[in-house]
């Protein structure tokens, strides 16, 4: 089985670089081939607002692969139907990261495509994407309108045209990005869960995790992804679909799991506001790292049942007793008589608990 490659940080650039040295990522292009960066450009927002892939991990793999002798290096994207690529591409600082490294950025608007059989039939897929030599997905963890939550297979939909975008919402999105995810190989996907919005793909509520993972498996990184987000898979039906189609394996555990550093590393939570605050307005929060904290929220998020418990949090309640009819979450909460274990716990183990 495929491995996952997890580390956490503040640093989005030094983060990738870590994950690409080590996971070896150079013996994934082809000789002599070319490597095509996709990240989420769905809208001009900034990253910090939790919708776009953040330009410190596409330097990071620019950097990557120029150091390990790849000289044709793009940047593939198209947002959604109705927004500008290049006045999103310049809100995300991706423009200067081209003229940094002398990189191209195609907006696949303007591509050409072909007509791909799929399990559902033909798909038009944009050429420049089709014919890389290693495509690069690099999505943002986040939350989803109508599929609940949006990562590595669904991601690809900015491969398309907008003719055929707005042709798979009418088919539902569900089984289409499926059969896109088994169509459209990737070799690589690097995920963005710096701060992936909470709910809507937009962007706006951001949750801060302060973590980047890596691996070659679209739909065993959805599952993972959802996994961390605190969903089941029956809630996100295309992960499943996708398996079925043959685009990967669903299943994985925790010697999949390659941690390059600890969940301290991610630093403590921030203040949260908006969204998030209203959420963690009960919670017994001290020193309680990003990662830990993230998953408390996104639990609360999709289990509301707990948002009035007594819940403990953070570092600083080790070797503390808490009261009987506390939640501690996370092993610095080890001193609550229930208590969630994990360093850090996802956010589906979390919300199982409330």
């Amino acid at each position: 089985m495929s491995k996952i490659y997890n580390i956490y940080g503040t640093d989005s650039h030094a983060m990738t670089l870590k994950l690409l040295d080590s996971s070896n990522a150079i013996k994934l292009v082809p000789n002599g081939g070319n490597v095509a960066l996709k990240p989420n450009l769905v809208v001009a927002g900034h990253p910090d607002e939790g919708a776009t892939t953040h330009a410190g991990i596409l330097s990071g793999c620019i950097e990557y692969f120029k150091a390990n002798g790849v000289k044709d290096i793009s940047i593939i994207e198209s947002s959604w139907v109705g927004e500008d690529t290049s006045r999103a591409m310049k809100r995300t600082g991706y423009d200067k990261i081209c003229e940094k490294y002398n990189i191209k950025f195609y907006d696949l608007k303007h591509d050409s495509t072909r007509k791909i059989n799929t399990q559902i039939g033909y798909i038009d897929i944009c050429v420049r994407a089709l014919e890389a030599g290693l495509l690069v997905n690099l999505p943002v963890l986040k939350g989803h309108c109508q599929t609940v939550m949006t990562c590595a297979l669904k991601n690809l939909k900015g491969c398309l045209p907008d003719k055929e975008k707005r042709r798979f919402h009418s088919l539902g999105l569900t089984k289409p990005i499926a059969a896109l995810g088994a169509a459209l190989k990737t070799g690589l996907i690097i995920v963005d869960s710096i701060c992936g919005d909470l709910s809507f793909e937009e962007g706006g509520n951001p949750v801060q995790t302060n973590r980047i993972f890596l691996g070659t498996d679209p739909v065993k990184i959805d599952s993972y992804g959802a996994n961390l987000m605190g969903l089941d898979l029956n809630q996100v039906k295309y992960i499943k679909l996708a398996h079925e189609y043959g685009a990967g394996e669903i299943d994985f555990n925790e010697s999949d799991i390659i941690n390059l550093n600890n969940p301290e590393n991610a630093g403590q939570y921030p203040r949260p506001s908006g969204r998030v605050a209203s959420l963690v307005k009960n919670i017994h929060e001290d020193s309680a790292c990003s990662a830990c904290y993230a998953a408390l929220v996104r639990a609360l998020y999709v289990n509301s049942r707990g948002r009035n418990k007594n819940i403990y949090i953070g570092q600083g309640w080790k070797n503390k007793n808490l009261p009987d009819d506390s939640l501690g979450v996370g092993l610095c909460c080890s001193g609550a008589k229930n208590c969630v274990k994990g360093c850090p716990p996802s956010a589906k183990q979390i919300a199982e608990n409330l």
